[in-house]
Formats: structure tokens, C-alpha cells, sequence
């Protein structure tokens, strides 16, 4: 089981309401709820992307001032042990679309399937991309880690980019 992850305080963003986080991940296994992403401050103001322990799906979870502002839950499950997944999440607050404010691509395709949904609301600032802690690899909450592998790790600040910025299909293969 993996124990090693990455911790900083974030600094004033750029644009707090834009921001993409993008990785590409090998699971070893997802044996808890375990994150790729966290931000906290508290119990009561924090934001995770990871995975969900019951199905492997893909979780966006964010809670400021101990109400759930975004989640996002994907009725996709993430079970492949042996193969690479590029996840890119991509947010943009100021978008009047709700459907369009957070957007997660999975190998270049974007997930419009959700078991649970709820979009952040427009304009308004979140934990993500705020001077707080942050991990990479670990749950704030816990001694949990992700056990995995994670390469090309990129969180931008104040742009939201699709997930062509960070790859794009083989024309020979198909494959992302």
C-alpha cells in the first residue's frame, strides 16, 4: 500500500472561479474511498477528486461552510488495473450553464452520466484553487492513500482548459 504523497499551501490563485486539474493514473487498487486531489481547511471546508471505495467511480466533492457546494459522482466505474486513464477536470464558475461549470473528461471524453450531481453555483469561489493546504496522493481526513501511479500531474489556475490541452486520440489506433 502506497504512503507517499505531495503537500503545499496553495497562494492567492490567479482566478479562483477557473481552474484544471488533469493526471494521467494507473490504479493499483481502490481498497477506500481515496483521492487524487485534496483541498481542506477544515471538516467543514474541503474539496476531493478521487474515486469511490463501492463502485470505482470518479468523485468531485466539495463542501464549503459544511454545505456540499459541488458533486459529482460518475455512474462510469474505473475498475481497469492494468491500463493508464487521463482524467481532466476542468472548472469555470462564471459559465451560466450549471451543466457546464465542472467538466470531467476520462481519455478525451467528456462523462455526462452521474449517479449524483450537483453543480457549484455561478460566480461563487470554492475551496479548490484557494490559499489552502493540498495534497496529492492522500485523504486529508486520513491516513489514506492513493495506491496507484500517477504521471504528468498538472493543476492550472485561472484557466479552464478541455482535455484536448492534455492529449488527444491516436488516428492510427483510436486510442487517447
Amino acid at each position: 500500500m502506497a504512503t507517499t504523497y505531495l503537500t503545499r499551501t496553495s497562494g492567492t490563485p490567479t482566478n479562483a472561479l477557473k481552474w484544471t486539474f488533469s493526471a494521467w493514473v494507473k490504479i493499483a487498487s481502490i481498497p477506500n474511498d481515496t483521492f487524487l486531489l485534496d483541498f481542506y481547511t477544515d471538516g467543514n471546508n474541503r474539496s476531493q477528486i478521487g474515486f469511490q471505495n463501492s463502485d470505482k467511480s470518479i468523485i468531485v466533492y466539495e463542501k464549503v461552510s459544511g454545505s456540499t457546494s459541488q458533486l459529482f459522482q460518475t455512474n462510469a466505474l474505473y475498475r481497469d488495473l492494468s491500463g493508464w486513464y487521463n482524467f481532466v477536470i476542468s472548472c469555470d464558475r462564471t459559465l451560466g450553464t450549471a451543466a457546464d461549470r465542472t467538466k470531467i473528461y476520462v481519455n478525451g471524453v467528456r462523462e455526462t452520466s452521474f449517479s449524483a450531481s450537483n453543480n457549484p453555483a455561478q460566480n461563487t469561489n470554492g475551496i479548490i484553487n484557494t490559499a489552502v493546504n493540498t495534497l496529492i496522493g492522500k485523504y486529508s481526513q486520513s491516513g489514506v492513500y492513493f495506491n496507484g501511479l500517477l504521471s504528468h500531474v498538472h493543476f492550472v489556475d485561472g484557466t479552464a482548459y478541455p482535455a484536448s490541452t492534455f492529449g488527444s486520440t491516436d488516428s492510427t489506433t483510436g486510442e487517447w
